[in-house]
Parts: structure tokens; sequence; C-alpha cells
């Protein structure tokens, strides 16, 4: 029998619980047909998890979707998360190093997208993860499945952690700790990366190191390969293929017939995707590798990806000049 640990149920006096939601209703159910969870236990956490409409406000405007290249980057390149970046790597420089050895992903993307996602480890979310997963799951219709799912895996992870769904925080999505996993990336790719026990994301950055490089791995890191290029372009250059988020399929040769071509020397074999973004000077354009097609895999947005580039580089040459 599943068994949840420690769920307490909260007094909901403003906003409306789950209770008696039918979507909710139906969900118990099926956790106890195939978990064998315990109905009492799921009942009283679904009667204290409660609808938040900022969440759902903020689901309809994520800032990777609706700023331009120009004004998002500002939100992620600053002074600031530079040196607490700098910072997050000499405090934790031996996990670094083993993670860099062992995955192949170079210290400044693990700190960069760690950075970038949670500050470090300073802001990792404010909302109760049961409430945000039920918002989505059962008032979210355009993507309820995938929510439903995600609320799924969150109380199998909280069951297999030890930990009780009804007290851990994350954001409006349902994304956890440091490295912001949700909960099946959490129960793939999580790992105890310090050996204690538990695959601790939340408050040990030594595991959410290892589950950040873990994470970038099994979606197609090259270890040692680049991430992303300048591009020129012809007049008449392919503007059907830019930004397009899919798994790089066409060579550099093949883009050069399309109008694009980097501006460094590389080999006519490489595959890449074409980018176009409205940087502060006009429009940039860029040749995402196979190791940027990654990034993407951690959040679907060609400018979060950039954000986390272009914040590894600051890092790494501010890490090279002994800063």
């Amino acid at each position: 029998m599943m068994v949840l640990v420690g769920v307490t149920p909260l007094n909901a006096a403003t906003e409306k619980s789950y209770s008696d939601n039918a979507q909710a209703r139906g969900f118990i159910e099926r956790m106890v047909a195939q978990h064998g969870a315990d109905r009492g236990e799921l009942q009283a956490l679904f009667a204290g998890a409660h609808y938040k409409q900022s969440i759902i406000d903020a689901m309809t405007r994520p800032a990777e979707k609706v700023k331009l290249w120009k004004d998002y980057r500002q939100i992620f390149l600053t002074e600031k998360r530079l040196r607490q970046g700098l910072q997050f790597w000499r405090e934790q420089r031996l996990w670094l190093e083993k993670a860099e050895a062992e995955y192949g992903v170079p210290i400044e993307y693990v700190v960069a997208i760690i950075g970038v996602e949670t500050y470090y480890g300073r802001y990792a979310g404010n909302y109760r993860v049961v409430d945000a997963l039920s918002t989505l799951a059962f008032d979210y219709p355009a993507r309820s499945p995938f929510f439903t799912k995600e609320l799924e895996h969150f109380l199998l992870l909280s069951k297999e952690q030890k930990l009780d769904p009804a007290e851990l925080k994350g954001s409006y999505a349902g994304a956890m700790g440091y490295g912001q996993f949700m909960p099946s990336s959490y129960r793939a790719y999580a790992l105890d990366y310090d050996a204690d026990g538990v695959a601790d994301i939340w408050a040990n950055p030594a595991d959410a190191i290892g589950s950040v490089a873990n994470y970038f791995v099994k979606h197609g890191w090259q270890r040692g390969e680049g991430v992303v290029v300048g591009a020129s372009i012809a007049a008449d250059y392919n503007s059907e293929l830019v930004n397009k988020l899919v798994k790089p399929k066409l060579t550099l040769a093949q883009l050069a017939e399309q109008g694009f071509s980097p501006v460094q020397d590389m080999s006519p074999a490489v595959k890449a995707i074409p980018l176009r973004l409205q940087g502060q000077a006009g429009v940039e354009f860029w040749l995402g590798l196979q190791n940027y097609y990654t990034i993407t895999r951690y959040n679907h947005s060609f400018r979060y990806a950039m954000a986390v580039v272009q914040l590894a580089e600051q890092i790494a040459e501010a890490r090279a000049r002994g800063e």
C-alpha cells in the first residue's frame, strides 16, 4: 500500500479547495487503484489543496514567450547574478568539478542553469507544489493531461523520498529545487550525488549539481562540443527555418544553401538550427548546435537557452580572470 508521509491538511478560508472537485475525486480513485494509495490520506491532502488564480495568470504570460530577447536577457544577465554565480562556483567547486569530469558538462553551464532557475537556490518558489499542480491539473484545461501526470509523479516521489506532499514548495508550474525539476524529471534524473541516502534537490547543492549534469547528458549533451555560434546571413536567407526548436537535422553545408553561415570555421558536417533574436543593437543571427538544443529540453524556449549560454560565458570568463 502506498502511504503518504505526514499529510497535514490545511484550512482554506478564502480559496476553494479540491475536496469536492470531481476531477480530483477521479484522480484519487486512480491513485488508489493503480498505486495502492491511501484514499483517506489523499482526500485529506486535496481538502487542503487550493486553487490559485495567480498560477493561471502566470501560465498565460511566461516571460520567455512574451518578451523580446533584448528585454528577456536583462532579467538574467546581471552583475548580481554573475557575482553570485562565482560565489556558488567557489563554494561548490569540488562537486562541480566531479560532475564535469563524470558527465562532460562544463561547470559554467551547470552553474548558469541553477543561476537562471533559482538564483543559486535563493528563489526556488513559494507555491506549495500540491496547490500548483492541482490548479493546473483540474482548472487549466489546455494542459490538464500533462499536469495531471505531473501530480501523479509528485505523489509518487513524495512517497519514495519520504517527504510531506503538503509541505513541499516550488514554482507556479510545480517545478522544484535548485534546478527546478518537474516531478517526472525528478523521478527520472535526480541523483543522490553525495550518497547520503536521499536525492535532495531542495536543500542539497551536491545533489542538485549532479542532477542537472545528469539531465543534460540524458538529453543529448555532447562532451567537448560547442553550444552556439554567431551566424552571417545572405540577403535571401530562408526565414522559415529560424527559431524552430527541433533537433538539429540540417548540416552547416545545407544551411549555407539556405543563407546561414557560421562566423568561424567549422566542419560543414556539424548540424545546427538557425536563430534570429532581437538584440539591443538590432537583429542577431545564431546557429544553435546539439548542446544548445539540449538546453532547450530544460525549458522549451530559444530565449531561455541563450540566456543560459551567455550567463555561462560571463561566469567562465570572470572565473578565468581570477574573479
